[in-house]
C-alpha cells in the first residue's frame, strides 16, 4: 500500500472515532432526557397535591374567578354565607381525603367487591362523624354577623311600612317608624339574636348531604383507579414500553461495508 491509501485509511477510521463518540454522547444525553421525562410523567400520575389543594380551596369557601390575562385564581369568600365549615371541620375534611388521595392506595389492588365494602363502611363513618360533631364542622356566626342580620331585617320591616303608608295617603316619618320597629324588639333582642343565629346555621346545615357526596366521590375515584391494580398495570406498561425503546435505539446500525472498500460486496 503507498502512503496516500494508508493515509485515506488513517482519516476514515479518525472520522468513525469522532462520529462515534459524537453519537455516543447523543444517546447517553438522549436517554438522560428520556429518563427524567419518564420519572417526570410517573412522579404526576401519582401526584395528588393539586387535586388536594383544589379541594382545600373549596372546602374554605373559595371560588375560582377570572384573573389578569383571563387566568382563573382562587379567590377568597367575600360573603360569611358561603363559608360553610369552621376551622375544626375544615381540618378534618382535609385530614379524612389526605388518608385516601395518596399513591399507596392508587397503587394497590382490589376488586370490586372490596371497593363496595370500603366506600359503604367510609360513607357511613363519614357521615355519622360529621352529624355527631356538627356544631363543630360547621361555621358559626359570630354576634356582630347576628347584630347585622337583624338590622336587615328592621330595615325590611321599616320600608313595608313606608310602603303601606304611602299607598293609602298617610304622611310618615322614616325614622320613627324604623325606631319603632327596634323597640318591638328591645326586651328580646339576645333571644332575637339567638334565633337569627340557629337559621343560619340551619342554611349551612343544608349542605350536608352534598359535602359528604363530593367526598365520597372524590374517595371513590381513587379507588376505581386501584380497581385490578389497573394504575400499576399503566406504569408498568409504560416503562416496559420506555425501555424497550430505549434499547432498540442502542442497537448499533449495521453498515455494509463500513469505511473499508474491500469489506463492501
Amino acid at each position: 500500500m503507498d502512503e496516500e491509501l494508508l493515509q485515506r485509511y488513517q482519516n476514515e477510521i479518525d472520522t468513525a472515532r469522532v462520529q462515534a463518540s459524537q453519537e455516543g454522547l447523543a444517546r447517553q444525553q438522549q436517554e438522560s432526557f428520556m429518563q427524567e421525562e419518564n420519572k417526570s410523567i410517573v412522579k404526576e400520575q401519582l401526584d395528588l397535591t393539586e387535586e388536594i389543594t383544589r379541594i382545600d380551596y373549596l372546602i374554605k369557601g373559595y371560588s375560582l374567578e377570572p384573573g389578569q390575562g383571563g387566568k382563573l385564581k382562587w379567590v377568597a369568600p367575600t360573603n360569611e354565607d358561603m363559608v360553610i365549615f369552621s376551622e375544626y371541620g375544615i381540618h378534618l375534611i382535609r385530614n379524612t381525603i389526605c388518608w385516601y388521595l395518596n399513591k399507596n392506595l392508587l397503587l394497590s389492588n382490589f376488586d370490586e367487591a372490596t371497593i363496595r365494602k370500603k366506600m359503604w363502611d367510609f360513607t357511613n363513618d363519614l357521615s355519622d362523624t360529621i352529624f355527631m360533631e356538627y356544631d363543630k364542622v360547621f361555621a358559626y356566626p359570630d354576634v356582630k354577623q347576628c347584630v347585622a342580620v337583624m338590622k336587615e331585617r328592621i330595615d325590611r320591616k321599616t320600608e313595608i311600612a313606608c310602603y303601606a303608608r304611602e299607598v293609602v295617603g298617610i304622611e310618615y316619618d322614616r325614622e320613627e317608624i324604623r325606631k319603632a320597629k327596634f323597640m318591638e324588639l328591645e326586651n328580646k333582642i339576645e333571644s332575637e339574636i339567638e334565633k337569627i343565629r340557629q337559621q343560619i346555621v340551619k342554611g349551612k346545615l343544608k349542605r350536608f348531604v352534598m359535602t359528604i357526596r363530593v367526598i365520597q366521590d372524590a374517595i371513590h375515584s381513587t379507588y376505581m383507579r386501584a380497581w385490578k391494580g389497573q394504575e400499576r398495570d399503566t406504569i408498568r406498561k409504560y416503562t416496559h414500553v420506555t425501555e424497550s425503546r430505549n434499547q432498540s435505539m442502542q442497537m448499533p446500525q449495521q453498515n455494509s461495508g463500513g469505511f473499508w472498500p474491500w469489506a463492501k460486496k
